[in-house]
């Protein structure tokens, strides 16, 4: 048995992170998907696993790092996107507000990382190496810049695809489309504090960033990565078949525009044509969380009046969402376990106790 003086703070940290241990990973490997559907989980912020009915599994933008740790000095990183945006000086309160879900090193058998965007808390070192190393086999897949920063990171240029709008990859038995990404707040990313950007021609954003739709034999999954509303939405929508659509929700800070905000998330799920809308991203920055169940009051109060012909779907993160058997849920729960409550005696003093 262990005593108090066997726990340090490193045994503390191995015994306790990630907080879900492998429970999750034992959950995605073991999943059977039946023909005809295809089953996501929610990783937190927008990291995705896609579990084909084919078995090919597909990761996008897994994040294992967190937010601020430390007050410092109380001011913005030079540089800081958030502080070319707005002038802003003083500091970002984003603190990681999610616990984590999932052990990368424990994850095996990804058949692609799938990285919409270069920003930190979607292209993720961590990730990176747990696949490379656990995943021998595992495709690489970005646009030019995500790509370029895992081959500083030493990915094997071998191992990486790199994608622009337009662009298809096939992945087993899933078709990986790549479309125009709507990030503007990729565009004032400049790792170089030094560099002004006021004046200058933007930056392409084709090389920093892409939406992707994962077309699989149970559905079609658009993962719009961290952009704002967009009327292309509605090319996008024209020109492919889209079932289910993920966008990057929250309440967005006085002066800033970096989250999708809920009327925004319903005018994009019409204009993508799409059967479900599922918000993320919400639930891991303090200073951006947002009640994803206003969506659904708003879908509510319009649905019938636009003659709305999809429905929200407010997930958790950790849980698994199939399509197209959920797509007439509106909310997500664990299961709550007990089912098997006095299949056996129970063992208490007596009856009235309970």
């Amino acid at each position: 048995m262990a005593t108090i003086h066997d726990v340090t703070k490193e045994s503390w940290i191995l015994s306790t992170f990630p907080e879900w241990g492998t429970y999750l990973n034992e959950e995605i490997e073991q999943e059977v998907v039946k023909a005809g559907t295809v089953s996501l989980w929610w990783l937190g912020c927008t990291g995705i696993w896609l579990k084909s009915h084919e078995g090919t599994n597909i990761l996008c933008d897994l994040w294992c790092g967190t937010g601020k740790q430390s007050h410092g000095n109380g001011k913005m990183k030079k540089g800081h996107q958030m502080m070319r945006m707005s002038g802003c000086e003083n500091m970002q309160p984003n603190l990681r507000t999610q616990p984590f879900v999932i052990d990368p090193f424990a994850i095996k058998d990804v058949d692609a990382l799938v990285v919409t965007h270069i920003h930190s808390d979607h292209l993720d070192i961590n990730t990176a190496a747990a696949v490379h190393q656990n995943c021998p086999n595992a495709r690489f897949i970005g646009p030019k810049e995500v790509v370029a920063t895992w081959l500083r990171w030493g990915i094997p240029e071998a191992k990486t695809m790199v994608v622009k709008p337009g662009d298809h990859v096939s992945i087993k038995d899933v078709d990986i489309v790549a479309l125009e990404a709507f990030d503007r707040t990729a565009l004032v990313t400049c790792e170089d504090p030094e560099v002004t950007l006021r004046g200058k021609v933007p930056q392409d954003m084709d090389e920093i960033a892409v939406n992707y739709l994962f077309e699989t034999s149970g559905g079609n999954i658009y993962h719009a990565g961290d952009s704002h509303y967009s009327n292309m939405f509605a090319k996008h929508g024209n020109e492919h078949k889209i079932d289910v659509c993920l966008g990057a929700y929250g309440e967005n800070p006085r002066g800033i525009t970096d989250k999708v905000t809920s009327v925004d998330m319903l005018r994009m799920a019409e204009s993508l044509n799409a059967q479900v809308v599922i918000p993320v991203h919400y639930d891991i920055w303090a200073n951006f969380m947002a009640d994803p169940k206003e969506i659904t009051e708003i879908w509510k109060f319009k649905k019938d009046r636009l003659n709305y012909q999809f429905k929200p779907f407010i997930w958790q993160v950790g849980g698994k969402f199939t399509y197209p058997n959920d797509k007439d849920q509106l909310e997500f729960n664990f299961y709550r376990g007990f089912d098997d409550v006095f299949t056996k005696d129970n063992d208490t003093p007596f009856p009235s106790f309970l």
